[in-house]
């Protein structure tokens, strides 16, 4: 049996074609009972519209392209949520490609996207090169979600406030009665805007001898391997802020190995609140990096984007909060 067509509803509903186009189009020049009939009329005969048919008649195709640094963040699953949320919303469909992935096989990141003719580019964490996104953003709008690097003008970002977020886990800790303090390091701008956030906030309350930070790859085996490193020294950190949820993982582990108590001989602090730092058995203090808003923010940038084109690129930071957990206690000098 073919596929039901428009015809075939327009003929069950009794209406005209062009008014069962209008219904499809969720236009609201259509009076109640008429989009009730034709909406009825189209499950009943099992109708869907034609995607492709759709997108040559309106020269869109209504998907947005979100490129990702690495799907194995969990991060992003919070960034995706809100991302996702708007843009279903405004009747768009996010396509996803794997950044990581398309580079081990020498391919350009963005070309999968741009093969199936997305709408517009959602990049989503840090990218090497991102000056490559230039010749993208000439093409359609482009949004940075995530990440923090320099963007060709007209791109817009949206990000955490990874100052502020560094800020406020050093003043946890310094008011913990904390004053030897270790910062497992990150890499990019987010890593670089955390480290130095962390150096400032301990050099403002005259610690800045007392500061030591051992770089990593933001992982959990090398947060693992830079806490050995840390918790082994004669003058072993009372406190390591992580640069993200999964080297604190790594750090736990370290610290557990060797027969240190996490709080009460260490405390330990993350980033970004994933879904791994709320698992009961882990409980780790961290910082709430805001993905959802994130995510919408940078889904709502776009959805401007695409009724205004041009303009400079804009910057927009949301605002990080503190959940204190089971990872971190008040230092007790014995």
């Amino acid at each position: 049996m073919r596929p039901p067509t428009i015809r075939d509803v327009a003929e069950r509903a009794g209406v005209s074609k062009s008014l069962v186009s209008l219904v499809l189009r969720g236009s609201d020049q259509v009076r109640p009972e008429k989009r009730e009939a034709v909406l009825r009329a189209a499950r009943e005969l099992g109708y869907r519209p034609n995607a492709a048919a759709r997108s040559l008649s309106e020269q869109r195709t209504r998907t947005v392209g979100v490129l990702l640094n690495d799907l194995r963040n969990p991060w992003f699953v919070d960034l995706l949520d809100g991302l996702n949320s708007l843009l279903h919303a405004h009747g768009l469909h996010m396509l996803l490609a794997d950044a990581r992935l398309n580079r081990r096989t020498g391919q350009d990141p963005a070309d999968p996207l741009l093969d199936l003719r997305v709408d517009g580019l959602i990049v989503v964490g840090t990218l090497p090169g991102p000056a490559a996104l230039g010749a993208v953003a000439a093409r359609m709008p482009v949004v940075l979600a995530g990440a923090r690097e320099p963007v060709p003008p007209g791109v817009d970002q949206v990000a955490g406030d990874d100052e502020k977020g560094a800020r406020l886990v050093t003043e946890h800790l310094i008011g913990l009665g904390h004053r030897r303090i270790a910062h497992l390091a990150g890499y990019g701008a987010v890593g670089e805007l955390r480290r130095r956030s962390f150096e400032a906030t301990m050099r403002e309350h005259g610690l800045a001898d007392r500061a030591v930070v051992e770089t990593g790859d933001m992982t959990e085996e090398g947060g693992y391997r830079a806490a050995v490193r840390l918790l082994n020294r004669p003058d072993r950190p009372t406190a390591v802020f992580a640069v993200n949820d999964i080297t604190c993982v790594g750090a736990l582990s370290a610290a557990e190995e060797l027969g240190l108590r996490v709080p009460h001989d260490v405390s330990l602090v993350g980033y970004d609140n994933t879904s791994i730092s709320r698992l009961r058995h882990l409980w780790l203090t961290t910082v709430d990096n805001a993905g959802h808003e994130v995510g919408r923010r940078a889904a709502r940038c776009l959805l401007d984007r695409f009724e205004r084109p041009g303009g400079e690129g804009r910057v927009h930071l949301a605002t990080p909060t503190l959940e204190v957990r089971g990872t971190t206690f008040r230092f007790q000098r014995g």
